[in-house]
């Protein structure tokens, strides 16, 4: 029995050619998606900007801290507010023109009803961003 055709009076060689074609259209599949994304490599356009003498422009946005402990107690900037002073500390804070930020540090025993009222006289005043400090989970 050959293993090379299936004629019983040819040759007993076995048949010694190795099949090239599924190589072959592998090969060009490949040629082909290289072909198509080697463009995409290259993303920056070479662009001759102009040289300019400018100082850098510090833009960083007015902080606000506030800070409630456990009785309900308000410190804006690390000095203790009463509760009427509060909403013209946010007022002035909010007039020069640039939109503070508010950073609120609250203590877990805090009633969030006193959260809530420091929040309204925020939105009162016109203080739109509003950050929720917490300490990373141990």
């Amino acid at each position: 029995m050959a293993f090379g055709s299936f004629n019983e009076g040819g040759s007993a060689q076995p048949m010694a050619e190795i099949n090239t074609t599924p190589l072959v259209d592998v090969m060009l599949v490949l040629l082909v998606i290289f072909i198509i994304t080697a463009p995409l490599f290259q993303q920056a356009v070479p662009v001759d900007l102009p040289r300019v003498d400018a100082t850098r422009i510090d833009d960083k946005p007015q902080m606000v801290s506030v800070a409630l402990d456990a009785e309900g107690r308000v410190f804006v900037d690390g000095a203790a507010v009463a509760r009427d002073a509060l909403a013209t500390r946010f007022a002035d804070a909010a007039a020069n023109g640039r939109q503070p930020e508010l950073h609120l540090r609250a203590d877990r025993g805090t009633r969030y009803e006193r959260v809530t009222e420091v929040l309204a006289e925020a939105q009162r005043a016109g203080i739109v961003k509003i950050a929720f400090v917490t300490d990373p989970a141990q």
